[in-house]
């Protein structure tokens, strides 16, 4: 692990130090670009992994932090949001939504507010891990945290 953070895991560990939270961005040394590695790299369970998608939700982007070990069903959660479809995005819309990359998606520290959806089953793990704007950078939450930092809607996803 890294003490000097790359710059967008720096905005992400400056947003969660505005918004009050311990967290702390750590770089490791194996990559956490899909939530197999995270868990690996870690040594947790894939499902404390919080796997931060980014769909286009009607043409919005709408991004869904889902248990590592789910598959988000696109058909049921437009339905459970109201949304005629839900696909997803491309990678110039993800760093367009997020200013992050894809497989370095963190739940804050975009240039605007995201609507944004939290897998229900991530409550069942004490410690959530998530990326922090790099595939290499990640931080540890817990469920309740990562609900008062995003302001996302609790919803089944798979």
């Amino acid at each position: 692990m890294s003490s000097q953070l790359p710059p967008a895991a720096a905005r992400v560990q400056h947003v969660l130090e505005d918004k009050g939270s311990a967290a702390q961005v750590i770089e490791l040394d194996g990559s956490a670009r899909t939530a197999a590695e995270a868990a690996d790299t870690l040594g947790c369970e894939v499902g404390a992994i919080g796997n931060s998608l980014v769909f286009m939700a009607d043409g919005d982007p709408l991004l869904v932090i889902t248990s590592g070990a789910h598959r988000v069903d696109t058909a049921a959660l437009a339905s459970r949001l109201g949304k005629a479809k839900i696909k997803r995005a491309a990678p110039e819309q993800v760093r367009a939504a997020t200013g992050q990359v894809i497989g370095g998606v963190s739940p804050v520290g975009h240039p605007e507010p995201v609507q944004t959806v939290i897998d229900r089953d991530l409550e069942q793990y004490d410690d959530v891990w998530v990326a922090a704007g790099t595939p290499y950078s990640v931080f540890r939450t817990d469920f309740a945290e990562l609900l008062q930092l995003t302001g996302g809607n609790v919803l089944q996803v798979d």
